[in-house]
């Protein structure tokens, strides 16, 4: 887990090595461990390495094939580089170093392009191929690692955070307000090609290119979920059980200490009761400690799952509490390596518990990320399933889904049947013209009655033209994959852990485990009143029963409604009431004040457009320092 810089000079315009350095200066967080250069004519890259893997020398990156030939950077962990290292042997590949950099790099000699589909892991790399005169470059399947990027008719620009571009001093951009005015008015955070700046870009996960030293560019999928293969699973259980356990036993493999992150969902647990029993059966693990840390508030407690989950796994608890007024103080710090918005309090929660792993000496940390979109862990996905079987002539099927659904978790039976077959009745107008026309109306009505903003914040809102979707369970699965929400989750996971110098790990992204779920039946997925119905059957005896089937969920909240009604309350208006507010010319300041008193007051529940306000507003001060260099502690 490390961060990389680069640039590729067009037509003969030389790489800029005080360019490139400067780059890389700004990621020292991500690799605090030591530092590398290259450079030839028209290519430099610059690094910083995080040792996880192959802590000695051999493991330095720029890392150079022995022919001189290749030249790799690489940010990421390639979890079956054993197996592959094996493979290249029998082809009669030789080995200096025992991590997973060099794997790649020989993975890449012998295979080149071909080399993506055979890597089960997390990655951003470049590989400056001399004999080619090109630059290849890539992300993982689903975009764990980043990797950004910067193009002119002069040069392009590669980095690991939007920050190492900005900080290249050749970056003339700014705020790019098309995304920032959808942030404000409408609360939507992009994670998708376009960034908050502009002219900045970020490769799309699953997605490799090619860029030669003529400035010619050529972008292509590799992986993507509407392209993964058939498989015939006669028992999904098992299947799914042996593959999470293998996913986990891959991502184990270290040589710096792991610890998990551990609410009393389901998914986490998994994870900690699962490392657990590998550990106990490893003779090279059984001496060391399993950590586990917990964000604890009283609002929303699970304390007593996550001591059932401690007493089986016999794991040391690190329990993380802050107040409200500590995390205000620290949001500069936390957009600082952010870069851009993020969608709530639960990322400075997020951050602060990494840093409470660094603290404790853990250096890899496991979490459950991703097993929401995967295995269909989101409340919103039963009426989505019900109205999917409605829309399938399944009318029986769905009432007694909804009647096994409501006789746990409450409510009207005849109210959710009803409500379902009027929404699926309603996705068949999706493609009439008038609905269409419809949708865009409402949505540009929903952001003009906006009273926050002013009129000239609304001119640079782009009115994005409704698609018509699939609407069945799966469809949704994997918009939420590929598009939102998990690659937000997986920005912020990757921000936040990195700034400590800490490797995220998540076993239900492993793309075996993903293809799995992806090709069973939808009554796998939810049944009754269960979500991740096949994942529980595979925690069946393996976690505390107590885990297993309860029925609520919390995810990771915090109670920002509260604090923005008490601790927040005057922080917030010393805010609204500041110069740089009253000058930013977007604001309507009487109008937000006002709301925000009636939050106070019980009257509503804007904490959500408060905190955007507050973070757009921390951002842009950040830049008006010109804060790149370094974070501003404080």
């Amino acid at each position: 887990m490390c961060g990389f810089a680069g640039m590729v000079g067009f037509e003969g315009l030389p790489a800029d090595k005080q360019a490139v350095d400067r780059m890389t200066a700004s990621l020292f967080h991500r690799g605090p461990d030591e530092g590398g250069f290259y450079a030839s004519r028209s290519v430099g890259l610059g690094f910083r390495r995080l040792a996880i893997l192959d802590l000695t020398p051999t493991a330095h990156q720029p890392m150079i094939s022995e022919d001189g030939e290749l030249i790799l950077v690489f940010n990421g962990a390639i979890y079956n580089y054993v197996e592959l290292r094996h493979e290249l042997q029998s082809l009669g590949h030789t080995f200096k170093s025992t991590g997973d950099t060099e794997v790649l790099l020989h993975a890449y000699q012998q295979w080149g392009h071909d080399c993506l589909p055979k890597l089960n892991g997390m990655w951003a790399f470049l590989i400056y191929d001399r004999q080619r005169s090109r630059v290849f470059g890539s992300r993982d399947r689903f975009g764990v690692k980043p990797l950004f990027y910067h193009r002119t008719n002069r040069y392009a620009l590669f980095a690991s955070e939007i920050k190492a571009v900005r900080a290249s001093g050749l970056y003339q951009g700014g705020v790019n307000w098309k995304i920032a005015s959808k942030f404000l008015l409408q609360g939507e955070i992009n994670d998708g090609e376009e960034r908050f700046f502009t002219d900045i870009h970020q490769l799309p996960p699953g997605t490799a290119f090619e860029l030669d030293i003529e400035g010619h560019w050529k972008q292509w999928r590799f992986w993507s979920l509407g392209a993964i293969p058939s498989i015939d699973c006669k028992d999904p259980v098992q299947s799914f059980g042996e593959l999470l356990e293998d996913s986990v036993r891959l991502r184990m493999r270290s040589d710096q200490p792991i610890g998990v992150t551990l609410s009393g969902g389901l998914d986490s647990t998994s994870i900690i009761c699962m490392l657990a029993k590998l550990k106990s059966e490893s003779e090279h693990e059984r001496m060391t400690a399993l950590h586990a840390f917990s964000f604890i508030t009283k609002e929303f407690d699970e304390s007593s799952y996550i001591a059932d989950t401690v007493i089986q796994t016999q794991a040391t608890l690190h329990r993380f509490q802050e107040a409200p007024l500590e995390l205000w103080d620290k949001m500069a710090t936390v957009l600082w390596f952010h870069d851009e918005p993020v969608h709530s309090f639960n990322a400075l929660v997020g951050f602060d518990l990494i840093r409470l792993t660094a603290k404790n000496g853990i250096r890899v940390v496991l979490c459950g990320q991703g097993a929401d979109e995967v295995i269909a862990g989101y409340s919103s996905y039963f009426p989505a399933y019900w109205q999917m079987l409605i829309r399938q002539g399944g009318f029986g099927d769905a009432w007694n889904e909804i009647q096994s659904y409501t006789s746990v978790h409450g409510g009207s039976p005849w109210k959710y049947f009803l409500s379902s077959l009027g929404k699926a009745g309603l996705t068949a107008l999706h493609h009439l013209p008038a609905y269409h026309a419809l949708s865009v109306w409402k949505n540009q009505r929903k952001y003009q009655r906006n009273t926050w903003f002013s009129p000239e914040l609304c001119r640079y809102y782009e009115n994005d033209v409704p698609e018509y979707l699939d609407l069945s369970l799966t469809a949704i699965q994997m918009r939420a994959v590929e598009h939102a929400p998990l690659p937000l989750y997986l920005r912020v996971e990757d921000r936040n852990s990195m700034a400590h110098s800490v490797e995220t790990r998540l076993p239900f992204l492993d793309y075996r485990l993903v293809s799995l779920v992806f090709n069973i039946a939808t009554k796998w997925k939810l049944r009754g009143p269960w979500n991740k119905f096949l994942l529980r059957e595979a925690m069946r005896h393996r976690i505390p029963e107590t885990v297993r089937t309860r029925v609520d969920k919390m995810g990771f909240p915090v109670p920002d409604q509260k604090w923005f009604a008490e601790d927040l309350y005057e922080p917030m208006q010393d805010l609204l009431a500041s110069q740089a507010v009253r000058e930013r010319g977007i604001y309507n300041v009487s109008a937000i004040s006002h709301d925000l008193q009636r939050h106070r007051d019980g009257q509503g529940n804007v904490a959500r457009r408060l905190f955007n306000v507050a973070q757009f507003e921390t951002l842009t001060n950040l830049l008006k320092d010109d804060t790149v260099q370094r974070p501003p502690w404080r």
